[in-house]
């Protein structure tokens, strides 16, 4: 039993002594995201990639409304007492035909919102991949340069003290204003 205690005094001083030893820094690595100089052209893409996709859907929803009017125009037809009846047995077999056309329509519509939509998703997963790595080598970069053993994002820990943030280094490398930088995100 004393010796349970004597070893767990000293792992104790040693994990203690270790960390002493250590420089520890944190980030807000979103802050960083949000002013990484490719911030800006990354948005815009997305925009302009959901635009695009937006386009196609309208494309295909026309074409389901025109054949909705089609469909109306046929009804009319159908109608009138005086329509003969092979008249209307055509008639019958161009509204099946165009509920058939109308729902390959939705059935493609969907499918191709949901392709739009994950295309989307893997280009925004894509582009903030690249930021962060790119963050990533420039935090490894200032940690080696100013002797840190470890940077965390700030989001991350439970617990921070502000004397460990470098974030604001991390800015001015990125070439940002820090308080213009937390200034804006505190806007939003």
């Amino acid at each position: 039993m004393n010796f349970k205690m004597i070893a767990t005094a000293l792992a104790a001083s040693i994990a203690f002594s270790l960390s002493a030893e250590m420089k520890l820094g944190t980030v807000d690595l979103m802050l960083l995201v949000k002013n990484h100089p490719n911030y800006e052209s990354n948005k815009a893409l997305l925009k302009s990639t959901d635009k695009d996709y937006q386009k196609k859907m309208d494309g295909i929803k026309s074409e389901g409304d025109k054949l909705q009017e089609e469909g109306k125009k046929l009804m009319e037809q159908m109608r009138n007492p005086m329509l003969a009846a092979k008249a209307k047995a055509d008639i019958e077999k161009q509204l099946t035909d165009l509920q058939q056309k109308l729902f390959g329509i939705e059935q493609r519509y969907r499918s191709e919102a949901m392709r739009c939509r994950q295309d989307l998703q893997d280009l925004e997963a894509r582009l903030l991949r690249t930021t962060t790595d790119d963050l990533k080598k420039r935090i490894a970069k200032y940690a080696a340069a100013n002797g840190y053993d470890l940077i965390l994002d700030s989001n991350a820990a439970a617990y921070a003290t502000s004397t460990l943030d470098v974030t604001d280094e991390m800015l001015k490398n990125l070439g940002v204003d820090p308080k213009e930088a937390k200034g804006r995100d505190e806007g939003k």
